[in-house]
């Protein structure tokens, strides 16, 4: 499937269209120096200068060039990139008046993007009439954020009033970068802990863990994080408030200075290209110094951070600009961190060069327990698949319910442990089977002791398995006092552990205590109708008598053993008001990309 992406950014505009099955560029068109002396080139070929200014004339001017150089290429929808999607929008979406008006109900969230990205849009559809307008929004990778991750600490009421939390950028990119590590390391990215350093003029930094991002730098603008090019980044709130005193700035004022005048720029007092800075701080500028410092320092702070977020790391990625082509940069920010496990060759470092042919290069020696990885981020070709896979049309009839269940607290203990509770030879009796092939509820129960209080009678499922596994909801976290991630069966690691009571002993288990990640189990031949495969990450829309409701970010389980059916726990089901004989719609899957069943025009 041809795509043609447009990136309409704030003094350029780039275009391309992508076969999503190779990744081939088709056409290119760049626009540069929209707001001075606009310049449209195709392909590489000559520039063409458009007599106006600002972004309406000249896409004006090249929209037309580019529907006749892609006359034959059969394009099948375009897709946009914008910047904020707030609460509304945590996958891609087809644009109707409707998606307009809330992405530009957003540009007081992101002022510098929204409103030129909707122009974009708007333009794109007087000249792309009969194909649809897809949005893929930067902040959707980052709506897995937990509640901890996302929330500020001001009133719940201010905060609810102007949905104020932290939303995260450049989740395209870091999202991208993500799975081409995995692919590079030959591993599970559901496996893996990745920090990903997105390294500018715009710069964030992300934390994702077994593929879903946990927390980020930037915040509920692109403003907050790391030192960027013109922004301030992370600053104490109250200079804001001194400055505006003393200065007598504006609101527009302060804004202007924090976004345009500030970071790399503002502390080197020169240039806010980190190669200018560089080449000045060999020339002896002890501002461009002191500039490259601070921008190594807080990305090594946020690495360091994060690691500690996700209970360790096993790769850090840098992409963009500078982290693709900066190895002092690379250097200066890996080079203290041996104490994760990360060790830099600076030798592989200093000597790699990312390409269409070689985009990824790893710079951590092999007995590195931590990865070092520079990739080549590809946003545009993310947007097309992403595009793509919207556009992809399903038989939404041949698609049966899916049944849903509500999972209560419950634990699975191996062999060992069971013996230690229950007394040395003993089994486990079954007092009813449960809906998953294979599986029962069974008579035995253990006593859960956390640090604050404990559950008398928890019931064990079986069979005995090879760990012990207990999972709870995030009201019984709290009252046993207990940090529980949120995880896929199986996946204890770095998850906290508790005391186990029976009537033959107590044992203390390291770790095992999770809430158990939303979840679909699934049948090959379930998910081959849904158009799934094993661990991809769905919506489903519940239809229950007593409302409608669509839960995000469940799992999907496909094995020959299972049963068709959706598990969540008992907090999510009291507050959806789930009753008995509830079912769910497919709506979404993250795999690869996004499938949503819906029909496009």
């Amino acid at each position: 499937m041809n795509i043609l992406v447009i990136n309409c950014g704030s003094s350029s505009v780039k275009s391309e269209i992508i076969d999503t099955i190779t990744g081939e560029r088709l056409l290119e068109m760049n626009i540069q120096r929209v707001n001075e002396s606009p310049e449209i080139q195709i392909d590489g070929g000559e520039l063409i200068s458009c007599k106006k200014t600002g972004h309406k004339a000249a896409l004006d001017k090249a929209f037309p060039l580019l529907i006749e150089k892609s006359r034959d290429l059969n394009i099948s929808a375009v897709g946009h990139r914008v910047a904020h999607g707030g609460k509304d929008f945590d996958e891609p979406i087809e644009i109707n008046d409707e998606i307009e008006n809330i992405i530009d109900n957003l540009s007081s969230l992101a002022p510098l993007h929204n409103p030129i990205n909707l122009l974009g849009i708007r333009k794109a559809k007087e000249y792309f009439k009969e194909i649809p307008h897809l949005a893929v929004f930067d902040t959707a990778f980052h709506s897995t954020l937990p509640r901890r991750a996302k929330t500020y600490a001001i009133s719940n009421e201010l905060a609810s009033k102007y949905d104020i939390q932290r939303y995260g950028f450049h989740g395209t990119s870091h999202e991208y970068v993500a799975k081409e590590a995995a692919k590079f390391f030959h591993t599970d990215i559901q496996e893996q802990r990745i920090i990903t350093c997105h390294l500018g003029n715009g710069c964030s930094i992300a934390a994702i863990e077994y593929g879903r991002s946990v927390e980020t730098s930037m915040g509920m603008t692109p403003l907050e994080g790391l030192a960027m090019g013109t922004r301030s980044g992370d600053i104490d709130p109250g200079i804001l408030t001194f400055l505006m005193k003393k200065e007598g700035w504006s609101p527009e004022e302060l804004d202007q200075i924090l976004n345009k005048k500030s970071g790399l720029l503002g502390i080197s007092g020169s240039s806010n290209d980190m190669r200018d800075i560089i080449q000045r701080a060999g020339n002896g500028d002890d501002n461009a110094r002191l500039a490259i410092q601070v921008f190594a320092h807080r990305i090594r702070k946020y690495i360091g951070a994060y690691a500690a977020v996700m209970g360790g790391v096993d790769m850090i990625v840098f992409t963009g600009g500078i982290g693709e082509n900066s190895p002092m940069i690379r250097h200066r920010v890996c080079q203290r961190l041996d104490f994760l496990g990360a060790i830099i060759n600076d030798d592989k470092n200093h000597d790699l060069k990312l390409s269409k042919t070689q985009p990824n290069a790893e710079f951590s020696w092999n007995h590195s327990k931590v990865k070092l990885l520079a990739c080549k981020t590809d946003e545009q070709l993310s947007i097309a698949r992403q595009s793509a896979k919207l556009v992809e049309k399903t038989k939404v009839n041949s698609i049966p319910p899916i049944p849903v269940a509500i999972s209560a607290r419950h634990i699975h203990l191996c062999k060992e442990t069971f013996e230690e509770l229950f007394g040395k030879g003993a089994t486990l009796t079954e007092k009813k089977s449960l809906s998953q092939p294979g599986q029962f509820a069974a008579n035995e129960t253990v006593k859960v002791i956390g640090p604050k209080n404990s559950f008398e009678t928890v019931r064990i499922l079986g069979p005995l398995r090879s760990k012990n596994q207990l999972e709870i909801s995030r009201t019984d976290e709290f009252f046993l006092g207990i940090d529980a991630p949120i995880r896929e069966s199986g996946k204890t690691g770095n998850s906290p552990g508790c005391i186990l009571e029976g009537p033959k002993g107590k044992v203390q288990i390291r770790d095992g205590v999770i809430c158990a990640w939303r979840h679909i189990h699934m049948t090959p031949q379930d998910a081959e109708i849904f158009g799934v495969k094993d661990r991809d990450v769905v919506d489903v829309k519940i239809n229950s008598k007593e409302r409608s409701l669509t839960f995000g970010n469940v799992l999907i389980r496909v094995s020959p053993k299972y049963k068709l059916e959706m598990h969540i726990d008992t907090d999510e089901g009291n507050a959806a008001e789930i009753s008995r004989g509830a079912t769910g719609a497919l709506v979404d899957t993250d795999g690869e990309a996004r499938l949503t069943k819906k029909k496009l025009r």
